[in-house]
C-alpha cells in the first residue's frame, strides 16, 4: 500500500490534532510529563525492536505508531514549555541529514557506504555543539553490548581497527586463554575483568563479519526459549519432571526439538 505525499501530510496532521485534544481533556494524557512518559518510551522501543527481528510487518507498523506518539508528545510538551515544537524538531533533523550527507547535497564524493560512515564521524565532530571527541556520541545509558558495538564503529570509523578479521580472530583467542587462566585461580575479579574482555572481543569480530551481536544474541534467545519449552512439555508428556530427569535424558529431548526445526 502506498500514500501520497499529500496523504502522509494529512495522516500527521490528523495524529497532532489529536494529541492536542487528548492532552486538553484526558486526565491521564493531561498529567503527562517527560519523566513520566522516559519508562514507557523504552518499553516502547523494545517492543518495536521485538517486531523487527520476528520480521512481524504488522507488529512493526501497530509499534511504529507507538513509538511516534511518543516523538509528538514530547514536542507537546515542549511546545508547552515555548521550547520547541514539532516543527522544530523536523527542522532540526532535516538540517542534521543535509549536512551530514555532503556526498547527496554537496560536492563530496564517496566510493561506498563504508567512506559515508567515516565521513560522518568527521562530520559529527565539526558541527556546532556536536561532539567534542569521537567517542562523545555514544549514550551512556545504552544496554552494554550495544554500546560496546557502537564504540568499535566509531573507533573503526577514524582508523583505529584491524586491517582484516585475522587480526580480531588472534585477539578472541588471547582473550580467552587470558580468561580461563584466571578462571583456573578462581579469582572473581579478574575473571570479570577478562570476560569483559572476551566479550568485547566476540562483539568485535561480529562487526568484522556484519553481523549486529545484538541481533544474533536475541535470535539465540528465542531459539533456547522454543527449545526448551518443547523440552518442558515432552517431559510432562512422558510423565516426567525436568528436575527429576537425567541431563542425557533431557538432551535427548533437546535434540528432538532441534531435528523439528525449533
Amino acid at each position: 500500500m502506498s500514500h501520497s505525499r499529500q496523504e502522509k501530510i494529512e495522516a500527521l496532521g490528523k495524529v497532532i490534532d489529536t494529541l492536542d485534544i487528548l492532552r486538553e481533556k484526558c486526565p491521564w494524557d493531561r498529567k503527562q510529563t517527560n519523566e513520566s512518559l522516559r519508562p514507557n518510551t523504552i518499553e516502547e522501543v523494545y517492543e518495536l525492536c521485538d517486531a523487527l527481528i520476528n520480521n512481524d510487518d504488522v507488529n512493526i507498523k501497530k509499534e511504529l505508531g507507538d513509538v511516534l506518539l511518543h516523538v509528538l508528545f514530547y514536542s507537546k510538551i515542549g511546545e508547552e514549555k515555548a521550547t520547541f515544537d514539532i516543527a522544530d524538531v523536523a527542522d532540526a533533523l532535516n538540517t542534521k541529514l543535509i549536512f551530514r550527507h555532503p556526498h547527496i547535497f554537496g560536492s563530496i564524493e564517496v566510493k561506498d557506504a563504508h567512506e559515508v560512515e567515516q565521513n560522518w564521524e568527521q562530520i559529527k565532530l565539526k558541527e556546532k555543539g556536536g561532539n567534542k571527541t569521537v567517542l562523545a556520541g555514544v549514550p551512556s545509558a545504552l544496554p552494554a553490548m550495544i554500546k560496546a558495538d557502537r564504540i568499535q564503529e566509531k573507533a573503526a570509523n577514524v582508523g583505529f581497527d584491524w586491517d582484516d578479521v585475522s587480526g580480531a580472530w588472534e585477539k578472541l583467542m588471547e582473550e580467552a586463554a587470558e580468561f580461563k587462566r584466571e578462571a583456573e585461580k578462581m579469582d572473581r575479579e579478574k575473571m570479570e575483568s577478562e570476560m569483559g574482555d572476551l566479550i568485547f572481543s566476540i562483539i568485535n569480530v561480529s562487526r568484522l563479519y556484519k553481523i549486529n551481536p545484538e541481533n544474533a544474541l536475541e535470535k539465540t534467545n528465542k531459539k533456547f526459549i522454543a527449545r526448551f519449552n518443547y523440552l518442558e512439555q515432552r517431559a510432562i508428556s512422558i510423565g516426567k519432571k525436568l528436575n527429576e530427569m537425567t541431563l542425557s535424558e533431557m538432551d535427548e529431548l533437546w535434540d528432538e526439538a532441534k531435528s523439528k526445526g525449533l
